[in-house]
């Protein structure tokens, strides 16, 4: 029975060695997707260049909220951009340009944030595996060296033999997670591409007549 413990732990964790293997820069990213920490605003927006007071747009009340319902991935995406149009149709034509601008700014600072957080929080989640990985194959090793003894305590192999079960599946549980959670930063990032093309769209556009 240890013996094949042993072994499924092995192809659990080269499960994971592929990926990591793919980023020999950071041993701690795990995700086949290349580690981008930040994005830039040249990558997302291709409008004209935002001015000095879109980074102000926290002070705008109207637009931090609308900039915290927007970058939520609960809200559909259809539903977002429909958001952006009916927001940029209430807005006077002296008014769209900056407000635009700080709609981009904002998105672009909060939803590159939340990325940010996520990609650290994965490098987190690697390094625990790999030390948790460490610690299954030594006590693996140890629990098979104690049973090769002559005078071993039945027992306390049984009850550490259980024990590396147990926390086997944890680890299994969490590798599997792990693939899921890898796509968040590219989720994120395709959301605010998507959303920052709408805006882009909106400047262009003219509100309807009234």
């Amino acid at each position: 029975m240890l013996r094949l413990i042993l072994s499924g732990l092995a192809l659990v964790v080269c499960a994971v060695c592929p990926s990591l293997a793919a980023q020999g820069d950071d041993p701690d990213w795990p995700c086949i997707q290349r580690k981008v920490p930040e994005l830039s605003i040249g990558q997302i927006w291709t409008g004209a260049e935002l001015p000095p007071e879109a980074r102000d747009w926290s002070q705008d009340p109207t637009v931090a909220a609308l900039i915290e319902a927007l970058s939520a991935r609960r809200m559909p995406l259809a539903d977002a951009e429909q958001r952006i149009r009916t927001y940029r149709d209430g807005l006077g034509q002296d008014r769209k340009a900056q407000q635009i601008a700080m709609l981009v700014q904002g998105l672009f600072d909060r939803m590159n944030g939340e990325r940010s957080q996520v990609i650290s929080g994965i490098a987190r989640y690697a390094h625990s595996q790999r030390t948790m990985a460490e610690s299954l194959r030594r006590e693996a090793s140890q629990i098979d060296a104690l049973r090769a003894k002559p005078d071993a305590n039945a027992n306390e192999v049984a009850v550490r033999t259980e024990r590396l079960k147990f926390q086997t599946r944890i680890f299994q549980e969490r590798v599997q997670s792990l693939t899921f959670v890898c796509e968040v930063p590219t989720l994120i990032e395709q959301r605010l591409y998507a959303l920052v093309q709408t805006l882009l769209k909106a400047g262009d556009e003219a509100p309807p007549a009234r």
